[in-house]
């Protein structure tokens, strides 16, 4: 078996992990990093409003979507 090779990123998380003594210390983590990443979808939901890439129809369209997995 491989070694697991972590990026820059995983290794900062994982260093930060030894400061989490507390369920409270490791939910607010959570919500910390579930922020951020909300924050970046916001961002970029933003940015293809702004470009014309999302507008009222396709959103619209959304609501009948149906793409679901083929199963034979």
């Amino acid at each position: 078996m491989e070694p697991t090779m972590f990026n820059p990123a995983q290794m900062q998380l994982l260093e930060m992990m030894s400061f989490v003594k507390s369920e409270k210390a490791l939910d607010g983590l959570k919500q910390a990093i579930s922020d951020y990443f909300a924050m970046q979808a916001q961002t970029e939901i933003d940015r293809l409003w702004e470009t014309g890439e999302l507008n009222d129809d396709k959103v619209e369209g959304f609501r009948n979507l149906h793409e679901r997995t083929p199963y034979k």
